[in-house]
């Protein structure tokens, strides 16, 4: 929750990717705010109140994962609509004649994205920038995993970084003052 917190305030990219992490540990906790609590929460070096707020945090998140049925796989839905509104921003940047740097990145990065996408079976096909954080994820399971990564892989990681990482930065401008104010956008 606390990282959450400041991942959301900072970086929406590293903020999406923590929370996709979250969803992850719990499931590999079987949704048992128990093991949560006495392996994770009770590490935390906060006050009780703290601590009772982040399991209540955790709690929520295994009830979503519960309703949504999201126990053995897929992203909640409070993630997919990060997803959804950092998609938007993505193509209201590359329709813009305001923001040049970022459709010279997307154009750098589309081959990636193209060769990513051909490689997702027809019924997993998700859109360009859902992609770009899968493969970010992907390789971070790799990393954790201690598994080796190829400098091939490493590279596009980098260029898709990159991608996201600007696309984060005009998230956050966009939230504290935004960046398109109507039809003269364009």
């Amino acid at each position: 929750m606390i990282i959450a917190q400041e991942k959301r305030k900072e970086n929406i990219a590293e903020y999406l990717l923590y929370m996709w992490q979250v969803e992850d540990l719990i499931r590999a906790f079987n949704l048992d705010i128990e093991r949560i609590q006495s392996e994770i929460i009770n590490h935390y070096g906060v006050d009780d109140k703290t601590r009772a707020e982040i399991r209540d945090w955790y709690e929520s998140l295994i009830e979503m994962m519960k309703l949504e049925d999201k126990k053995i796989s897929g992203h909640l839905q409070i993630n997919c609509n990060t997803i959804i509104r950092l998609t938007d921003l993505h193509i209201r940047l590359l329709n813009s004649s305001k923001f040049p740097n970022y459709s010279a990145v997307y154009y750098q990065t589309l081959p990636l994205i193209v060769e990513l996408r051909s490689k997702m079976p027809q019924d997993r096909q998700v859109g360009e920038i859902e992609t770009c954080f899968n493969a970010l994820y992907g390789v971070l399971v790799l990393k954790l995993k201690g598994e080796s990564i190829s400098d091939e892989t490493l590279r596009a990681v980098a260029q898709i970084s990159q991608l996201l990482s600007l696309l984060s930065a005009y998230f956050l401008k966009d939230e504290t003052s935004p960046l398109f104010d109507g039809e003269n956008d364009l």
